[in-house]
């Protein structure tokens, strides 16, 4: 019997050691050969073959990575196991795993987000490449990261065709005004706010801003029917994206300063000017002994002022929710000292999907500010005054422990402007309170409709007292102390209730068939508008002053003898069908039509309540034609145009049909008086709406691989039915009627370029123009001619057929007058009188004489062209930006310094002023009695050049890496420094040259008040 040897337990692990030994022999040869470091090298090119130049080729997650040469060849050294990463700007990046191959060839695709990104329009949404018309869309961190507490002033020379005013005032809204000034009666655009129709978007967060669109075209612009003629901005504010749960803090903190000063006579200028004034004027000299002081009076009321924006956000979504909640603060101190504006913000938002067809959501919009009440005199009186002041006076006496008084020449009608800006500070409450929003239901059905019902609603609240204390100051001619004014204490009051509710029905239609694609859209849309304002000024009674107490600033406690008492009330309404269509073939062939039918209370009693507006356009894509395939550096052209009719309703006439009564007399009955009352005005039986005629034609273009854009369109645009008041024949009232028509037209060209210069190194540089032609066709009757002005001076802004809106009217200057020979060698002057040392001025007319008749145009506030330009670097983490902008071509009526009601400080370039023959041939002779040189007769002497370039932007910043902010559980972190308004260049003699107005009358410098240079530090921060 044979018997088998048993195997032992070491056998056994003798066996596991060897199998063990070969398993780990056979993994650490496979790791190794993964492991090893090898060359792989390969060619990039694009769709046609073509090599690709400067293709950046990075091995994930390292610091390894190379660029394509001419011949678009790369080597680098890689693992197997790692992913390539092929990118280039206008292309589809490409991730490529490393294999056991060496060699690894890429085509890369183009990338056409660009034109394929979605734009909010009117009444929804579309894709950028199916519009014919003329939309831009401003990025969210283009407004998100600048210190501007008003997101409309970050528009500034960033978007063609649309010309911003800012102030610099903290908190008050910029002027926008979108391709000129289209009615006598007014130019602000529409804003729609999350689908809502409203007159401004101060109640925003920049930080809460998704997307703002500007729509400048008549295809985009007539499904807003009668509130589109002027433009629309629209605006989206942020809501949570799918699947995510976000914490974002965005804050930034600066200093702002005035940068550039009204150059002025220091002392010893002002007494050398002033001195030879009274001379010339055959008055007595004036003794300044006891006025020694040199004061610069704008230092003493400027400040540097704190300013900082803060936003922190939380957004969270699942599968059926999405909520977002943004608040915000904001705080700026004004350029002058105590002013101040705070707003506090907060933005919600929640979208439910009760099914995945049908959601219901809402958005709300609240703020809580404290703007800077315009009837303080902080910014407008105590500036002045700082400008007007003598040099020779100090601000304050020691040992009184008061403010001076100014010298005797001056002193009843300038007060010192530091006793305004102490004596009167923090004698001012405003709150004005915003709560806006909307709830909606959504339902899609039949695959391809969709309807869509919002109710949407705007109510604001603004509260106002102003407390007017007794001013006492040392007066430094009689040493004794005296009290400023009429010595009473008095309060003002201001309560205003606004109201704005609208209901929108939206059915949509999407379908895409074959080589068609359309989105037709049907609506039914009603929209109400009320205000309610009241205001009031009680002063102090029996000789009993009103406490200098915030809680006892009502108009209950004065004297209700002392009392003016006045209010605003108003209510209308809109009814509106709408009507849209998107027709698209083969991607190519490009039409749309819209229409709409507003009913307006405001002409309920004419028949005109109704109007009609409408448009159409079309585009055509040219590189899906086959025979632009071989154009291979174009890799996009679009030619579009569009036609409509719009509608403009933006003007301070509520109800032109129906016009206001006004008190204009009394009757006595006995021991009973009767009010007597009879209309403003005679409004035209058939009065209706006015109505633009716009045209544009134009081209978009994207070249070498996307990296090169260039669009350009030429825009005309038509005011017909302008509403005008026309003077009536003595003794009766004006009436109003469609008496009118201007003209708008001109170009804007857009050109930008992105690139990189290896895998570090990315720039861009982009620009703006747009040219402004302005003419009033027709107004009334030939020779009719709309005047304004500043209150106080002859009228010198102008609105006439044949001319700008607005234009300046006046006497042209040929120089100053030397000696009597060459008065006596000149036209007779039929006006005054002149002597040497007066201006000359021009004979336009060419009789032989200077009267009235040679009053011409001699000056257009509206500018021939604006501009902006955009530079931007990066390298790695780091990226700096510029950006700059600029007007040209148009004039400023200087009207602040020209009064005569007081004797001011004179202007620095008054030094130059004639005193004898061949000293002067600009700047006349120091008399103010020689009034040909002054105020009465308006000439070019006052116009100065408005054009200027400014640096508008400068921001430098750095992103963390995110590999070493997973560390901290942070998502992004960005840091940045931003300079705003560093510089301008500019030939005026104010702070800015940048002057608004009115419709009628802007560009007139009456109430100079300075833009500041900000300089901020920030931080964006999302975990």
């Amino acid at each position: 019997m044979k018997i088998k040897p048993k195997k032992s337990k070491d056998s056994n692990a003798l066996m596991r050691r060897i199998f063990l030994f070969f398993t780990c022999f056979i993994f650490a040869s496979v790791t190794s050969i993964y492991a090893q470091t090898k060359t792989v090298s390969g060619k990039v090119t694009d769709q046609v073959n073509e090599p690709l130049i400067g293709v950046s080729v990075q091995v994930q997650g390292t610091t390894t990575g190379t660029v394509t040469d001419i011949d678009g060849i790369y080597t680098i050294s890689a693992k197997q196991g790692d992913i390539l990463v092929f990118s280039y700007l206008g292309m589809k990046a490409q991730s490529v795993t490393v294999g056991a191959q060496n060699t690894i060839n890429v085509v890369l695709q183009d990338d056409a987000k660009l034109l394929s990104e979605t734009v909010v329009i009117g009444y929804g949404s579309a894709k950028k490449r199916d519009l014919t018309g003329s939309i831009v869309s401003i990025k969210a961190e283009d407004i998100a990261n600048r210190p501007s507490a008003n997101p409309l002033a970050s528009l500034q020379g960033k978007v063609a065709g649309v010309q911003v005013v800012n102030t610099g005032i903290a908190g008050q809204d910029p002027e926008i005004r979108i391709r000129g000034t289209n009615s006598i009666n007014g130019y602000k655009p529409l804003y729609v706010v999350d689908g809502l129709f409203n007159d401004n978007i101060s109640f925003i967060n920049p930080a809460d801003i998704e997307s703002m669109e500007i729509l400048k075209d008549p295809s985009s612009l007539a499904i807003f029917g009668v509130r589109g003629a002027n433009g629309v901005v629209i605006v989206t504010t942020k809501k949570a994206k799918e699947n995510q749960t976000l914490v974002n803090i965005n804050t930034s903190f600066g200093f702002k300063s005035v940068v550039d000063k009204i150059k002025l006579a220091n002392a010893s200028q002002f007494k050398e000017l002033y001195s030879e004034q009274l001379a010339n004027q055959g008055a007595s000299a004036f003794d300044f002994t006891k006025w020694t002081a040199d004061t610069d009076w704008q230092d003493e009321v400027f400040q540097t002022g704190f300013i900082t924006n803060n936003n922190i956000s939380i957004t969270s979504s699942t599968e059926k929710n999405k909520f977002y909640m943004g608040v915000g603060y904001t705080s700026e101190e004004g350029n002058m000292k105590h002013e101040e504006y705070n707003k506090v913000t907060i933005n919600l938002s929640s979208d439910y999907n009760i099914t995945k067809d049908f959601k219901i959501g809402f958005q709300f919009n609240g703020s809580r500010a404290t703007p800077l009440n315009t009837t303080t005199g902080l910014y407008t009186d105590a500036l002045k005054r700082a400008l007007y002041a003598a040099p020779i006076a100090a601000p304050y006496n020691e040992e009184q422990g008061l403010y001076n008084t100014l010298p005797s020449f001056q002193k009843n009608e300038v007060s010192n402007p530091m006793s305004i800006v102490e004596l009167q500070k923090n004698t001012s409450k405003v709150i004005d309170y915003r709560a806006s929003g909307n709830v909606y239901a959504d339902y899609t059905f039949l695959k391809n409709f969709n309807f869509r019902v919002m109710y949407s609603l705007d109510h604001r609240a603004y509260d106002s007292r102003l407390y007017t204390p007794k001013r006492t100051l040392f007066d430094v001619d009689t040493q004794q102390a005296v009290v400023m004014g009429d010595g009473k204490t008095a309060v003002d009051q201001q309560k205003l209730n606004e109201t704005k509710v609208q209901a929108d029905y939206l059915l949509t239609y999407n379908n895409k068939f074959n080589d068609h694609s359309i989105t037709a859209t049907a609506g039914f849309t009603t929209y109400y508008n009320s205000l309610s304002s009241l205001s009031a000024r009680r002063g102090e009674g029996n000789g009993l002053p009103i406490a200098n107490d915030p809680d006892k600033w009502f108009v209950s406690i004065g004297d209700a003898n002392a009392a003016t008492n006045g209010s605003t009330q108003w209510e209308r309404s809109t009814v509106s069908f709408l009507a849209r269509a998107l027709y698209g073939y083969k991607n190519k062939y490009l039409f749309n039509g819209s229409f709409r039918r507003d009913g307006s209370s405001g002409f309920f009693y004419t028949g005109n309540e109704w109007q009609n507006f409408y448009s159409l356009g079309a585009g055509w894509v040219m590189t899906e034609e086959d025979f632009m395939k071989d154009v291979t550096f174009l890799d996009y052209l679009k030619l579009k145009g569009s036609w409509g009719v719009l509608g403009n309703q933006n003007m301070d006439r509520v109800y032109p049909a129906e016009p206001v009564l006004l008190n204009t007399a009394n009757a006595v009955f006995g021991d009973n008086i009767l009010p007597g009352y009879e209309i403003a005005y005679l409004p035209d039986p058939n009065l209706k709406w006015e109505k633009i005629h716009a045209w544009e034609a134009g081209f978009e273009a994207y070249f070498l691989k996307n990296r090169l854009n260039f669009e350009g369109v030429y825009y005309h645009k038509t005011t017909k039915d302008l509403l005008a008041e026309i003077p009536g024949i003595t003794g009766t009232r004006p009436g109003l009627g469609n008496l009118g028509s201007l003209q708008n037209k001109g170009v804007e060209l857009s050109l930008a370029w992105n690139d990189k210069i290896g895998s570090d190194w990315r720039y861009s540089i982009s620009g703006n123009l747009t040219t402004i032609k302005n003419k009033v066709l027709s107004l009334y009757q030939e020779g009719y001619t709309i005047t304004t002005g500043t209150s106080g001076l002859p009228e010198m802004s102008y609105t006439q057929a044949g001319y700008p809106i607005g234009y300046f009217y006046g006497y042209k200057v040929e120089g100053v007058y030397q000696t009597q020979n060459e008065i006596d060698n000149s036209p007779v002057n039929k006006l005054k009188t002149p002597l040497p040392g007066d201006l000359k001025f021009k004979d336009v007319n060419g009789d032989g004489e200077i009267t009235t008749a040679d009053r011409t145009m001699i000056g257009n506030p509206t500018p021939d062209f604006t501009y902006g330009i955009s530079v931007s670097l990066g390298y790695k983490n780091f990226d700096l930006s510029v950006d700059m902008m600029g007007v040209y071509g148009n004039e400023i009526y200087r009207t602040w310094n020209i009064y005569e009601w007081s004797q001011f400080n004179y202007l620095e370039s008054r030094m130059g002023r004639w005193h004898g023959e061949g000293t002067s041939n600009w700047e006349p002779i120091m008399n103010r009695s020689r009034s040909l040189n002054g105020k009465d007769y308006p000439s070019e002497y006052f116009i100065e050049d408005g054009s200027f370039f400014r640096i508008r932007n400068i921001q430098l910043g750095y992103t963390f890496s995110s590999s070493l902010l997973q560390k901290v559980k942070m998502k992004s972190l960005r840091v940045y420094v931003n300079a705003q308004n560093p510089k301008t260049w500019k030939n005026n003699t104010s702070y800015s040259p940048e002057i608004g107005g009115s419709a009628i009358a802007f560009g007139i410098d009456a109430n100079p008040y300075p833009l500041p240079a900000v300089y901020t530090f920030g931080l964006n921060l999302t975990f």
